[in-house]
């Protein structure tokens, strides 16, 4: 008789943060070490930031230079593809809706599509705040852009986006990316080794 499988990893993500990406890039291997499954959960930051009271480390004298500087240097110590978008900072809705609609009815391809976004628009640079840019994408994965463009402008796929932030504030996310791993959270992409070692003792 075996035990119940474990809980997936909870991987909160905003398209428009850099970090994710890098953050994305690893997730998936790292959990599947542990015999866990990921839930890819884009979520917006705008709603976030507006209860603590911050905004976009962009916008932020001398950090955003910093940021500018250490996603460069992050992606060359990695080895992996990296070009600052000229859109930059990312308005996500609309690739968020995209994943949560295609959730409904295939949760691998929704991850995999959040994926293919995240290289586009970090990886390549791309603009991927509009359906158009977005179906682009989606094609490449064999995603109908007609059946796209219907689906992220349902109210019900709205409100899923919107009811995930809020369930991500409720559970006390406050950045992104920020990983919850059976209730324990851990906040930035500099957090993935905490939580490799973290799922090897469980817990300390």
């Amino acid at each position: 008789m075996t035990g119940a499988a474990p809980a997936p990893l909870d991987f909160y993500f905003d398209f428009g943060s850099p970090y994710g990406y890098f953050a994305g890039l690893r997730i998936d291997g790292l959990a599947a070490a542990h015999g866990r499954s990921v839930v890819w959960r884009p979520i917006l930051l705008g709603p976030i930031l507006a209860i603590t009271g911050s905004r976009p480390n962009t916008d932020i004298p001398l950090r955003g230079d910093y940021l500018r500087h250490d996603v460069h240097r992050i992606a060359r110590l990695i080895g992996c593809p990296f070009a600052w978008p000229d859109s930059a900072p990312l308005k996500s809705v609309v690739p968020s809706r995209a994943v949560w609609w295609l959730r409904e009815t295939d949760p691998v391809l929704a991850n995999r599509l959040a994926r293919a976004l995240h290289h586009a628009h970090w990886g390549e640079g791309r603009d991927i705040t509009g359906v158009d840019a977005v179906s682009d994408v989606a094609a490449t994965l064999g995603i109908a852009p007609d059946a796209l463009a219907e689906g992220v402008a349902r109210p019900g796929v709205k409100d899923r986006l919107r009811m995930e932030t809020e369930g991500a504030i409720a559970r006390g996310v406050f950045g992104a990316p920020h990983v919850i791993a059976d209730g324990e959270p851990f906040w930035g992409w500099d957090r993935l080794d905490m939580l490799d070692r973290w799922l090897s003792r469980g817990g300390w």
